[in-house]
């Protein structure tokens, strides 16, 4: 008897899931197919069934993993509208908070594949730079939204310095969380501030 569509989708999210987690743990070359299967509760012979290749589903993880950055910056953004706090001041406090410094497996996808993007596929890359470029795009307008006289050049200077500056904290917060977990509370908070 086969497996239902249905179970068939959600062993397949199983295996997404999973290996966007170790992907963001060990990096793509230090994870083995073996390993991610059984994370995910299968045996490594039923990985074709979901996915043509290794290169396949790190293609997959990441489009799935940008997707979902992307509808968090929009839930934050629009969270901090509702509540009537200013939006990048509370992506700020969210992105460079404890809570996300810890969250390695599921943060921020910009942060979380970073150092993979250069020996990924040229399409990978480029899903990347789209991503990264929508993130700029969407700070960019934000900053105008909250001051309509900013120029769009002087929006997106503000928006890829800030971005940028949120992301080297993050990454220098998260290298030093257990070696000196007080200078990664001040590196996160002078990052906030």
């Amino acid at each position: 008897m086969g497996v239902s569509r249905k179970k068939a989708e959600q062993n397949r999210k199983r295996i997404l899931d999973s290996a966007e987690q170790l992907f963001r743990q060990k990096g793509v070359e230090g994870v083995g197919l073996a390993e991610l299967m059984n994370k995910a509760g299968f045996t490594q012979g039923g990985f074709y069934n979901h996915f043509a290749s290794k290169d396949a589903l790190v293609s997959e993880v990441l489009t799935h993993a940008m997707t979902k950055g992307w509808e968090q910056l929009n839930e934050t953004l629009d969270e901090a509208r509702e509540q009537g706090d200013n939006p990048i001041e509370h992506e700020v406090e969210w992105y460079l908070s404890g809570r996300h410094r810890k969250n390695v497996k599921g943060g921020c996808p910009m942060a979380g594949f970073v150092a993979e993007i250069p020996h990924l596929s040229e399409a990978d890359q480029h899903a990347y730079t789209s991503g990264l470029e929508q993130t700029f795009a969407k700070i960019a307008a934000t900053l105008i939204e909250q001051n309509p006289s900013l120029s769009q050049t002087a929006a997106r200077k503000s928006a890829v310095c800030l971005f940028c500056r949120m992301v080297g904290s993050l990454l220098l917060s998260r290298a030093v969380a257990d070696a000196d977990p007080a200078l990664s509370n001040e590196i996160l908070a002078a990052g906030r501030e």
